[in-house]
């Protein structure tokens, strides 16, 4: 056999070397995406839940500060008609002016009734502010975790194309970022897509 000749033996066993390495590579890669979608699938569930909390809690916040300018208008009512009752006592008779004296108290009390009631109010309204905040921030983590796991299910689709070994080693950046964004959200880590970005930038 001549240097020039090819063994069929040695081309059937890189074949199929070749086939084997194909298939193992297609068969981690279809088990990465099942992964992937799966997780996916769950964070999906739970920041449903958030945004419909957050969607709550802004309806409460809004309706927390309208109450509260209800109660703010109200007392600067009882205020005003106090003062306006307290001048028009000075032109009463002597034996009028201990009536017109009781109802100013009675108006200066609901008036400070109602800043009494405006101060919770308010406390509720910045709790339900916090609230929302703190569910705004969970709802940042699965956006950025779904926007890691598309571009990892990108990257892999395209491993499976190319059967490029190297681009699945660098789809499997975005899937753990992706990952650990998903979990940050599920479980309430303090790890905000700041941290991401500026690892990234």
């Amino acid at each position: 056999m001549s240097a020039m000749d090819v063994d069929p033996m040695e081309m059937s066993s890189q074949a199929q070397e070749a086939a084997e390495s194909k298939s193992r590579l297609n068969a981690m890669v279809a088990v990465t995406i099942a992964l992937v979608a799966t997780f996916m699938g769950v964070c999906k569930v739970k920041d449903d839940n958030i945004c419909q909390s957050m969607q709550q809690a802004q309806a409460n916040k809004i309706d927390g500060w309208n109450y509260y300018q209800a109660k703010n208008t109200q007392q600067k009512v009882y205020e005003v008609a106090a003062a306006q009752l307290r001048v028009q006592a000075l032109g009463l008779p002597q034996l009028a002016q201990p009536k017109a004296e009781k109802e100013v108290a009675a108006l200066n009390a609901k008036a400070k009734d109602e800043n009494e009631k405006k101060a919770d109010l308010k406390t509720k309204a910045e709790g339900y502010d916090k609230e929302y905040d703190g569910l705004n921030y969970r709802d940042d983590q699965f956006d950025l975790s779904d926007t890691l796991m598309a571009l990892s299910i990108s990257l892999l689709a395209m491993t499976s194309l190319t059967q490029k070994k190297w681009l699945y080693i660098v789809a499997l950046v975005p899937t753990a970022l992706g990952v650990i964004m998903g979990l940050a959200g599920l479980f309430g880590w303090k790890i905000h897509p700041d941290v991401i970005t500026n690892l990234l930038s």
